[in-house]
């Protein structure tokens, strides 16, 4: 949790929160930026013997896999699924949880039933890998239980 320009809270999007409402967009997306803007500056002041602050994630990050994943995700332009006030699957999107491995996250692409989510995976999984990649995660496509793809992400160890 950050504190915004605004004074308020900035939650990174797990894809197990609240839909975004469209009218919120565009400063949800100025807040993103200036998140994407800190994480580098802290990996440009950690990571001193790396030049490209986008080549490896810091130890703050490594110590928080799932909200620095989630980050990197939005960043990249990918959307968050979404759940509703009972915890119904309401908007399709990548979502990041805790691996089982410490240091490690899982990102699935869901959606509400019918939304032709498991039909995307494929796809929109490749798209979380490259976003990934960029800002230096390494994602691993597994198969999980009903044959479901999902990635376990590790931060680059160079």
């Amino acid at each position: 949790m950050t504190t915004t320009s605004g004074g308020g809270t900035f939650e990174v999007a797990t894809g197990d929160g609240p839909p975004l409402p469209e009218a919120e967009a565009e400063r949800r997306a100025r807040e993103v930026r200036t998140a994407l803007e800190g994480l580098l500056q802290i990996r440009r002041l950690t990571n001193g013997r790396v030049g490209d602050p986008r080549a490896l994630p810091a130890d703050w990050e490594r110590g928080r896999p799932v909200r620095a994943v989630a980050l990197v995700l939005e960043a990249g332009g990918l959307a968050p699924s979404s759940l509703d006030t009972t915890g119904t699957r309401t908007g399709t999107g990548y979502r990041v949880r805790s691996g089982d491995r410490p240091g490690t996250a899982v990102v699935e692409w869901l959606g509400p039933p019918g939304s032709g989510a498991a039909q995307e995976e494929a796809t929109a999984l490749t798209a979380c890998v490259s976003a990934l990649a960029r800002l230096g995660w390494e994602a691993l496509l597994y198969r999980g239980p009903r044959g479901r793809r999902f990635l376990e992400v590790e931060p680059f160890t160079h």
